[in-house]
């Protein structure tokens, strides 16, 4: 007998924020994490987000669903997973950051500006992500991340898309992605 996606979706959502962590999370839909995201809160100050978070990549919105996205779904809660999450500093309403990126060694790459400041989703407060700096490559000029916390310590962000009509249009959402703050990376040089 074929269960309903709605019974499924109930049945693998969290009861509670107590519930939620990074494998929770990436059990979820992309419908899910939508909703979710809609009535998560953003706190006042970027630096909730002071240090190393480790982030996992949870959902690609063109392969949810899909026997791909399962798959991807699992690649990145592997270890060896390019993408290990954040870096943060920052005081009051904006700060900075980047991305630690394992390949070929640790790195951290593609900087970016932190601004508490509405979102292009829904108009509601986010933390914004501005890659738009001289020192990203075009591709990564074009990306616009935003958060908000869904648990103490656990945030829950879009990753999306700043086509050419991105401004009249708004950007494309990618995937979802999330922070743990309470599980931090000492430096760029240490595993996950």
């Amino acid at each position: 007998m074929m269960q309903t996606s709605e019974h499924t979706s109930r049945a693998k959502t969290p009861r509670n924020d107590l519930d939620l962590d990074l494998d929770a999370l990436a059990r979820l839909s992309v419908r899910e994490l939508d909703v979710l995201y809609a009535k998560a809160s953003c706190p006042d100050r970027v630096d909730v987000l002071a240090g190393h978070p480790r982030g996992r990549m949870l959902a690609v919105r063109t392969l949810d669903g899909r026997r791909r996205g399962g798959a991807i779904r699992g690649l990145a809660a592997a270890g060896w997973f390019p993408w290990g999450g954040k870096s943060f500093s920052g005081t009051g309403r904006t700060g900075r950051g980047g991305n630690r990126v394992h390949l070929g060694g640790r790195h951290e790459l593609f900087p970016f500006l932190t601004e508490v400041k509405p979102s292009v989703m829904d108009g509601a407060p986010c933390i914004a992500l501005d890659y738009d700096l001289p020192d990203n490559p075009s591709f990564i000029r074009a990306i616009h991340d935003e958060v908000r916390e869904v648990s103490p310590g656990l945030f829950l962000g879009p990753a999306m898309w700043k086509g050419k009509d991105w401004e009249t249009a708004g950007p494309t959402l990618v995937l979802w992605f999330a922070l743990d703050t309470r599980l931090q990376a000492e430096s760029i040089g240490q595993a996950r």
